[in-house]
């Protein structure tokens, strides 16, 4: 009677779980924008049995199926935290961080609970940035409970890939962190695939006299790195212990496997934006130097043009000195009435300005 009512409520969930979904939307747009529970399943030997429409139906399931639960919330209220917690034991600590948010990557082991914190990250081709979120993932014998606090990651789907294949989702909740974790470090690629380019970008435009200023870019960039490293720096660490626990809290060998995997690549990332971070202050310095030769050339430049201005105003001085003092019409001036005055005058505003120019030409300021 009770496998009867589980497939019948099994083949409902199916059959409606498109309508739960729009259901589920429609009141996120009704209640500023948050939907509490995602998907919530409940597996048994890697198979999707039942879609419970709440929460307290899936704690039901859990009891007398004895399989495993997958709940998937969205900004939960605290109540709906304190729900999950009362029934999985969920420690005070890891609940206050689920549900305040802005926590730093970590793994923490509340007895045979884990509680996992992640930053996912993408990028915005639109605006060339890399934007953050945050994911929350508790992990006990028989439940996976993932929070999130942005719309990344996709985690329906992780549960898609899983469910596709019931012998890897059979291995229990280690499993589904293993594929989240993996999702998570997948998503990173595209991200570091940005970023490079933009550095290539940077790189092409430092020795380009293309007058944008690159000194902000750089910088904002290099935060973006900064960020992006702490995000994933500490993944080498979690993932290192999750491996050392893995015998001594019975981890399936091929999940261990499959975690040294992902680790590698988490390993060859962290390599990558370590190396961006050494690019990017390199650049700076580099875009520092170029701008402070730009700014003595121009300098010197507007020095030479100083030095033909000053010359050429003096050069002009000399005869426009002469030419006043003999320009006064006063009565009484040497050789005011000698017949050669006027082009001795003029010999000696000639001279005066070919003297002037033979100095300035000899010191280079003409």
């Amino acid at each position: 009677m009770l496998g009867g009512a589980a497939m019948s409520i099994r083949g409902a969930g199916r059959r409606n779980a498109g309508w739960r979904l729009w259901a589920s939307y429609a009141g996120w747009r009704a209640h500023n924008g948050r939907v509490p529970i995602i998907d919530n399943a409940v597996y048994v030997d890697g198979r999707r049995i039942a879609d419970p429409a709440s929460l307290d139906l899936t704690f039901e399931y859990l009891r007398e199926k004895q399989g495993m639960g997958w709940i998937g919330l969205l900004r939960p209220s605290a109540e709906e935290l304190e729900t999950v917690s009362s029934e999985f034991g969920l420690h005070a600590l890891a609940i206050e961080d689920a549900q305040t948010g802005h926590q730093r990557a970590k793994l923490e082991r509340y007895g045979e609970t884990l509680f996992v914190v992640l930053r996912p990250a993408w990028y915005v081709d639109e605006t060339e940035t890399v934007e953050f979120g945050e994911l929350h993932v508790f992990v006990g014998r028989d439940f996976v409970v993932t929070v999130r606090h942005g719309e990344a990651p996709d985690l329906s789907r992780v549960r898609r890939r899983m469910e596709a294949d019931p012998e890897l989702l059979a291995r229990g909740p280690e499993a589904v962190l293993y594929a989240i974790l993996d999702e998570v470090v997948d998503q990173y690629v595209p991200v570091v695939r940005g970023v490079e380019n933009d550095i290539d970008e940077i790189e092409s435009a430092l020795f380009a006299d293309t007058g944008t200023p690159l000194s902000r870019r750089i910088y904002e960039l290099s935060s973006e790195v900064l960020s992006f490293q702490r995000g994933t720096q500490p993944l080498s660490g979690m993932l290192d212990a999750l491996l050392r626990g893995g015998e001594k809290y019975g981890v399936d060998v091929e999940l261990q496997r499959l975690l040294r995997d992902v680790l590698d690549h988490v390993l060859q990332l962290g390599d990558r934006v370590a190396g961006f971070r050494t690019v990017l202050d390199n650049a700076l310095t580099v875009n520092a130097t170029i701008v402070t030769q730009r700014q003595t050339e121009t300098s010197l430049q507007q020095n030479e043009q100083v030095k033909k201005i000053s010359g050429w105003a003096a050069i002009l001085f000399g005869p426009t000195l002469v030419g006043a003092i003999y320009g006064m019409n006063f009565d009484y001036m040497p050789e005011l009435h000698w017949v050669w005055g006027y082009p001795a005058a003029i010999a000696l505003m000639a001279a005066t300005s070919l003297g002037l120019w033979g100095v300035f030409k000899w010191k280079r300021w003409m």
